[in-house]
């Protein structure tokens, strides 16, 4: 049996988006066990798309796939019929080496085919190893060199604004890492000043880069001050945590209008997250797994995803 079989066969069929938000119509406990339920099938895409390699970044991928499962399972609007639904909400994965974690939201969310993924980063895929536009069904921008993506999201809020499409929000992630540049810092504050309520800043805070801990780099706490004195809404929460990402979205969007404050939901999270093997990991930025490893992977996820389940 392949671990996409397992982890489907375990847990039931994907959740699939329609033109409306998953948490439309459920109560918030249905929303929860839905977005942990994406999150752990995401867990197995992840491993299994990093056996193909070898390596890669698997340990962000599974990180940040409770923050990716709340977007596609709880709060985004997309039609996987229709990549290109006008009425669609955006998202921005500034953070191109995430992709990984994004092609695995996107076949849980059926935009992408779960069969495919075993593509990842082979030659003519369409799922490279970062992400690009040009190629993957669902990818909104190509993600690259840092600091770009806020950017771009404050181009296309207030792009939508001004074409009279109030309804739709613009999300975009972001890594802690990302919060270096400057550019980031000068597209904050021209959100603030077009009041772009429409706007949804997600930011991974694992508190690791290339370089080292992110805190080493350069220290940016205290990141919600920060982003308050920028002139948006902060809230701070678990990111490994699907009650804490619902309830903080949930107060996003109550705030969310064509016209007025744009929010951020830093989420810290932990790299290697429902695999103990792999949180462990020293150097966990860009990850080699020995060849005897991915099984042990996939089994501590599991075991550890039916003990939570008890």
């Amino acid at each position: 049996m392949s671990t996409t079989d397992t982890a489907q066969g375990s847990t039931g069929a994907r959740i699939t988006g329609g033109r409306t938000a998953g948490h439309v119509g459920r109560d918030r406990a249905e929303r929860i066990r839905a977005v942990q339920e994406a999150a752990y099938r995401a867990r197995h895409h992840a491993i299994d798309m990093g056996e193909v390699q070898g390596q890669g970044y698997v340990g962000q991928a599974l990180g940040a796939a409770d923050m990716l499962a709340a977007v596609y399972a709880d709060q985004l609007r997309f039609d996987p019929a229709d990549e290109h639904w006008a009425g669609r909400d955006r998202f921005l994965l500034s953070t191109g080496h995430y992709a990984i974690g994004l092609y695995a939201a996107l076949a849980e969310a059926g935009i992408v085919p779960v069969e495919e993924l075993v593509t990842y980063a082979a030659d003519d895929s369409r799922l490279p190893m970062s992400g690009m536009a040009s190629y993957t069904p669902g990818m909104e921008i190509s993600g690259g060199s840092l600091g770009h993506g806020l950017t771009v999201a404050v181009g296309m809020a207030l792009g939508l604004r001004l074409q009279g499409q109030t309804e739709q929000r613009v999300i975009d992630f972001l890594s802690d890492g990302e919060l270096d540049e400057g550019s980031t810092w000068e597209a904050a504050m021209g959100a603030a000043h077009h009041r772009l309520g429409n706007l949804t800043a997600l930011v991974d805070m694992n508190a690791l880069q290339a370089d080292g801990p992110t805190a080493d780099v350069l220290r940016i706490e205290p990141v919600e001050e920060k982003w308050r004195a920028f002139g948006w809404h902060a809230v701070r929460v678990d990111g490994n945590d699907a009650g804490a990402l619902i309830d903080a979205f949930d107060e996003c969007r109550a705030l969310a209008a064509a016209d007025g404050q744009p929010q951020v939901i830093i989420c810290d999270t932990r790299v290697g997250r429902g695999v103990p093997l792999l949180e462990q990991r020293e150097k966990a930025h860009f990850m080699r797994i020995e060849e005897h490893e991915w099984q042990l992977c996939r089994e501590q996820l599991t075991a550890g995803h039916e003990e939570a389940a008890r």
